[in-house]
């Protein structure tokens, strides 16, 4: 036998053994800072188990440096494949290699690392600068001609969500003179600190009587201002224009009650496309595409947010 029919031989054989045992997986999450999150963290449990995969699950609780500790204690373990979440973009660099130097697949869950790609398998995600453009290009739409006064509710510094859901509502609002971020402030991605920036963006525009709009960067933020207004005195979406992104239950609630006026979607769903690319990888070595993206969509009330929110309240948001 040729030596590269051997070698050949021997890594499909390698792959069919892997494939025909247990997997385990070792899954670092950014931690629970909104209710999608946690229906990201639900339907990854369970898929993992409908897959037969033993998942070893972590919360960072917002920190890069416990990310990065599971991270090693995953590699220690010896785990078949990593998905990870990551906090921020940047600092990946080191830990990414020793999971490469293990010979262990990293998979990027719903956010980026500005670390080169040949560092992790595969990153499973939307077009975040997309879905910020579709919330801009509907506020153009909204308002026409009139002049739109906007405050912006952040995400976390650094993470790729907030910069490239920032960048793209930039271009959705793009050559639109009429429409002005005239204030921006992170609130963490959570709703706390979406009430209490929005409660500041409140009494520093005339009690709010100066917004036209807000743009949150995900639905819980949004959630949390709507409170801030509706404390002001104002009405949300009638008052104040309410879009954000990420399509949970809540914010339907909201746009059912008059509340909110539009979200993008995001589906929670990140670790069916992750595992499938697994399997096949470990099956017979197949090299997935470096980008899976999934679909985004959005929602105004005219696509029957009640039923949505009836619909979406049990996959653990």
């Amino acid at each position: 036998m040729k030596l590269k029919t051997l070698l050949a031989s021997t890594v499909a054989m390698t792959f069919i053994g892997l494939a025909a045992q247990a997997q385990t997986v070792g899954f670092s999450q950014i931690g629970s800072e909104s209710g999608w999150r946690a229906a990201e963290t639900t339907l990854t449990k369970q898929q993992a188990e409908e897959r037969g995969i033993d998942l070893k699950f972590s919360d960072a609780q917002q920190k890069q440096e416990n990310q990065i500790a599971a991270i090693r204690s995953f590699i220690a373990q010896g785990v078949d494949a990593i998905l990870l979440a990551p906090v921020v973009a940047t600092g990946w660099d080191s830990v990414l290699e020793e999971a490469k130097e293990a010979e262990i697949p990293v998979v990027l869950l719903d956010r980026r690392v500005d670390s080169s790609d040949d560092l992790y398998l595969t990153a499973v995600g939307s077009d975040l600068v997309h879905e910020g453009k579709v919330a801009g290009e509907w506020l153009v739409n909204e308002v026409g001609d009139a002049e739109c006064r906007v405050v912006e509710l952040q995400g976390t510094t650094g993470s790729s969500p907030a910069i490239d859901r920032k960048t793209g509502f930039e271009e959705g609002i793009a050559g639109h003179d009429n429409i002005e971020i005239v204030r921006s402030q992170t609130g963490d991605f959570t709703r706390a600190q979406g009430k209490e920036v929005m409660e500041s963006f409140l009494q520093a525009e005339n009690g709010g009587k100066d917004i036209c709009a807000l743009y949150a960067h995900n639905d819980d933020m949004a959630v949390g201002a709507i409170q801030a207004i509706k404390e002001a005195g104002l009405k949300p979406g009638e008052d104040i224009l309410i879009v954000s992104i990420d399509a949970v239950p809540d914010i339907f609630k909201a746009m059912a009650d008059g509340e909110a006026n539009a979200t993008v979607e995001l589906t929670p769903n990140m670790a069916g496309p992750a595992f499938d690319a697994l399997d096949a990888y470990w099956k017979d070595g197949t090299m997935p595409e470096k980008f899976i993206q999934t679909e985004s969509k959005l929602y105004t009330p005219e696509d029957d947010p009640a039923g949505e929110y009836e619909s979406r309240k049990d996959l653990g948001y």
